[in-house]
């Protein structure tokens, strides 16, 4: 019978941290958590701030929205090599903050709503889509 060494010791796994470790320490993952924690924080707070927080579906969806998206991007700097692959959901919710206005609220004459929820959702997911790229990023893998 064969004893097997625990995942934590095997080389690709010291290997893949490494580079994890090496992507989060370049000034451009900082930026774009930085970024994206504001996106984030403005999104969560865009109701009050664009004054559309009449509109209480919307208004509750965006603040649920805006805090999910600090989470899931704050803990990429940190703990990057455990929670990379949380940029799908970034990326997700971009999308669903760009698409928000028309299926939770319908039709509606709020014209700021619609463009802070688009402009905000464009924003997150392209800082979801750039930290998942840094991942496979060839420069950060050769150095």
């Amino acid at each position: 019978m064969t004893t097997h060494s625990s995942i934590e010791h095997h080389p690709d796994l010291a290997e893949m941290r490494t580079r994890f470790e090496r992507v989060t320490s370049t000034p451009a993952a900082q930026a774009v958590e930085a970024l994206a924690l504001i996106t984030g924080l403005y999104l969560a707070a865009s109701p009050w701030i664009a004054g559309f927080s009449v509109l209480g579906p919307i208004a509750v969806n965006n603040l649920i929205a805006g805090l999910a998206f600090c989470l899931c991007m704050g803990g990429l700097g940190s703990a990057y090599e455990r929670t990379h692959a949380m940029a799908w959901t970034a990326v997700a919710i971009g999308a669903w903050t760009i698409v928000a206005p028309w299926v939770i609220a319908g039709p509606m004459d709020v014209p700021r709503t619609i463009v802070s929820n688009v402009i905000t959702g464009a924003v997150a997911l392209c800082l979801g889509l750039a930290m998942m790229a840094m991942a496979g990023d060839r420069r950060t893998r050769d150095t």
